[in-house]
Parts: C-alpha cells; sequence; structure tokens
C-alpha cells in the first residue's frame, strides 16, 4: 500500500494494488475509488485531502510492515 500526496490539488491517493484503474466512481462527495479490469478496487483518492484530514501524521497499529520510508 502507498500513499501519495499531492499538493498542488490537495488530494491524497492510497494505492492498494499496483496496476492501471480503468473505472472511476465517486462514492461520496470528493471520495472516488478506481477499480482494476476485474472489478477489484486499485485505490482512493480523497479530494481536499488536507482540510478532510490530519495529514501531519501516519499511525497504523498490529500491521507489520516489510519497509517503511519518509519523504
Amino acid at each position: 500500500m502507498n500513499f501519495h500526496y499531492y499538493p498542488d490539488t490537495d488530494s491524497l491517493y492510497i494505492e492498494f494494488k499496483p496496476g492501471p484503474g480503468v473505472e472511476t466512481r465517486e462514492v461520496s462527495g470528493g471520495l472516488n475509488v478506481d477499480f482494476d479490469a476485474s472489478g477489484g478496487v486499485v485505490g482512493f483518492d480523497i479530494d481536499r485531502a488536507s482540510q478532510r484530514l490530519d495529514l501531519s501524521t501516519l499511525e497504523t497499529e498490529s500491521l507489520t510492515l516489510r519497509s517503511t520510508r519518509a519523504g
């Protein structure tokens, strides 16, 4: 899983698996879900992310991490 923040559009993309999405559905105002060709979820796109979320911290619980990187 990867988190991508784009400050120029203030959007946060949470990528669950690599690969292209072939369909996007808005499930709630400003929350879009990308699906692959077989209907699996590729990722979530959150518009106006800094207004909706605290982007200064990321916490995990009971999650085994293979790697971490801060950028």
